[in-house]
């Protein structure tokens, strides 16, 4: 059955590509259901008109006068149509311990998943999904979006984004939930698509504001990184169930189905969501890889019959798409790196990659052992990511293969490989630290090899290469993505887009998960696979879009934005005060002005300190604001409160350095009364 199952698949694959990547035509079909829909209007007219009822001797029905309403027969909203396959029951995924079961999915046919049309509605306009975007469009990173319909929603992802120099001393980005705080009672689950950053690093944020027995649905190793962040975060009492590709998940008025897909991190799963209207697909992250190192391929058989049900929307990721082709194997890698470790093989070779890829975290382990080299970690992440995959059993490693990171000094060169963070040039990261000659477990020297397994993410590029720049002062040789194929992306390329949008056919599309111009030219992709523009949209951070069987519109935006995760706290950018201080004082300096008073007396001098504002000459400059704040103190008397003192001086300390220096630092008086 399996082995039929995957035929047909290459079948609809090969008929896809074969017809020129075009999708099947939609306004066709509306135009035969249109035909038919006349040609049975006749046929009753045949049937049923005065004439034939004449000739058969029947009356015509007279017209009833009852003012009553009668008896109401139900509406037959599927006549004309195939009757629907009965749905199978959902199966019971896996669970994670014993906290959650999955809640079996009901028998239904089509006529119970469409949406009834309530007493008295007949002729109203219909009420829409809603699909609402906190993150993860106009921007790379901290992804999530969430399904609402009735009083019914589910949050797919809850992902973070790392700040920018424009955010100083902030920790973490996170999306703005005040939404889904206020309608917490509606939530009927997180479904995570996989274990990277961007789509679960949100996730204690997120639990720990909404209701305990909100479930979280993922897959093994996106739960096992996910519960190392809740435990961080002494969250102990949410409820993780572990799903598979092909379980089925009942959520309110969803029913959430999970499907196999390639990506840089096992575990990787997109989703097809059933709702009233239809099936909304969202791909998650995703690639077509035909010869992955583990695990099965995209699973495109699946996809396909998606496709023959009927998809109503589809969400898909933009992060590749300006790249023509197809992504390559993750096998390429492998072979890569076996070249390299040959070439260097009286080198001391140091690995930098995504801790997340454990799969390419397997490769050089397995490579390490052909070439009998020990093995060393480096780096907080990269140690839980590994003792997560050994958990799951999602890595191997071989006994006596790992050694501590400080003793890799007591073997020689040609018989150690270290396995570092920092292939993104994260300023704490182990790499950079080394880099700097900051790290004192390992100095980098001449006999060193450093491996920069990884593309730099968009942002990120003056980083890494100040670190390349950094190695290659200390003497090592350095080989990153520009020399050799070191790295292959985890994100689907242009060709891999036209396949999937083939496959599904949807009705609806919306382009998710990248930069405007990334949404922007997959929304042309799928134009030039002949979707009418009327049928895609292109959505903003508090876009909320509704969609019906047969409409998709924007409804009224919500409250959105991001959160500025600092250390226990937390702030809204744009509202943030904190963040205005601190680049204010980045930017301009910082004076701060103490003065202590008793009984409305100067006890003392005022002291005046300056931080971050540059100078001609200090020792003046610092005598004239001394006499500036001596004035300021004689013209007030005993009687002024000390917060009108405060803001007297910061008034004329400002003036006076505006009028000296054109700067304007932040002024800080501190009236101290005794």
């Amino acid at each position: 059955m399996e082995k039929d199952k995957k035929q047909e698949g290459r079948s609809a694959i090969e008929l896809a590509i074969l017809n020129g990547i075009e999708a099947y035509n939609r306004e066709q079909a509306k135009k035969n259901a249109g035909a038919a829909a006349k040609s049975e209007e006749k046929q009753d007219a045949k049937l049923f008109g005065k004439e034939a009822m004449e000739e058969a001797g029947l009356k015509p029905k007279r017209r009833s006068r009852a003012k009553g309403k009668g008896t109401k027969l139900p509406e037959n909203k599927e006549e004309g149509k195939q009757p629907a396959k009965e749905q199978k029951p959902a199966q019971q995924p896996k669970k994670r311990g014993e906290k959650a079961q999955a809640v079996p999915a009901p028998k239904q046919n089509a006529k119970e998943r469409a949406p009834q049309k309530e007493k008295g509605q007949r002729g109203r306009k219909k009420r829409p999904i809603k699909v609402l975007f906190f993150g993860g469009v106009g921007e790379i990173g901290k992804n999530m979006t969430a399904i609402e319909y009735g009083n019914d929603i589910i949050v797919i992802d809850a992902g973070i984004i790392f700040p920018t120099e424009e955010m100083p001393g902030i920790d973490l980005v996170f999306p703005d939930i005040t939404y889904l705080v206020q309608n917490k009672n509606k939530i009927r689950g997180v479904f995570l698509t996989h274990g990277h950053e961007d789509h679960i690093g949100g996730v204690p944020y997120l639990m720990k504001e909404l209701d305990p027995s909100t479930p979280v649905y993922g897959s093994k190793l996106t739960l096992a990184l996910v519960d190392n962040k809740l435990r961080e975060h002494r969250l102990n009492n949410v409820i993780e169930q572990t799903v598979a590709p092909h379980d089925r998940i009942k959520a309110g008025c969803f029913t959430v189905n999970f499907v196999n897909v390639n990506h840089s991190i096992a575990g990787a799963m997109a989703l097809a969501v059933e709702t009233p209207y239809g099936i909304i697909f969202h791909s998650g992250d995703f690639k077509i890889d035909l010869t992955p190192v583990a695990g099965k391929p995209i699973d495109l058989a699946e996809i396909a019959e998606y496709g023959k049900k009927g998809v109503l929307l589809y969400l898909g990721e933009s992060t590749n798409i300006e790249r023509h082709g197809y992504t390559m194997s993750e096998k390429v890698v492998g072979t890569t790196l076996e070249h390299l470790f040959a070439e260097n093989a009286d080198r001391r070779i140091i690995i930098a990659t995504f801790a997340s890829n454990v799969h390419r975290l397997q490769q050089i382990i397995d490579i390490a052992v052909k070439f009998r080299r020990k093995v060393a970690f480096s780096g907080r992440s990269m140690f839980n990511v590994v003792e997560a995959a050994l958990k799951i059993g999602e890595m191997t490693i071989p006994e006596g293969v790992i050694v501590d990171v400080e003793k890799t000094k007591n073997y020689f060169d040609r018989e150690i490989v270290i396995i570092s963070t920092g292939s993104q040039g994260e300023p704490m990261s182990a790499l950079t630290r080394m880099a700097a000659g900051e790290f004192n477990k390992v100095t980098i020297g001449s006999n060193d090899t450093i491996i920069i397994s990884a593309s730099p993410i968009p942002g990120n590029e003056r980083m890494i290469y100040s670190v390349i720049n950094n190695l290659y002062k200390k003497g090592a040789k350095v080989v990153y993505e520009s020399l050799e194929k070191i790295h292959v992306s985890g994100h689907a390329c242009q060709e891999e887009h036209k396949i999937l949008h083939t496959l599904l056919n949807p009705k609806f599309f919306i382009p998710v998960h990248g930069e405007y111009r990334h949404l922007k030219r997959h929304a042309l992709l799928a134009e030039e696979l002949g979707m009418n523009s009327s049928r895609i949209f292109i959505p903003d951070i508090g876009n909320c879009v509704e969609v019906t069987d047969d409409s998709l519109r924007q409804g009224e935006s919500f409250p959105a934005g991001a959160r500025l995760i600092d250390g226990e706290g937390f702030e809204d950018y744009g509202k943030s005060e904190v963040l205005k201080d601190r680049l204010r004082m980045s930017e301009e300096g910082l004076v701060v002005v103490s003065v202590v008073l008793s009984n409305g007396v100067v006890l003392g001098d005022a002291d005046v300190e300056c931080r971050g504002i540059v100078f001609q000459d200090e020792q003046n400059a610092m005598r004239e604001l001394k006499n500036i704040v001596e004035k300021t103190l004689d013209s007030v008397n005993a009687q002024t409160a000390p917060s009108d003192i405060a803001a007297a001086l910061k008034r004329a300390v400002k003036n006076h350095l505006f009028k000296k220096t054109k700067q304007s630092p932040m002024i800080l008086p501190i009236v101290q009364e005794l």
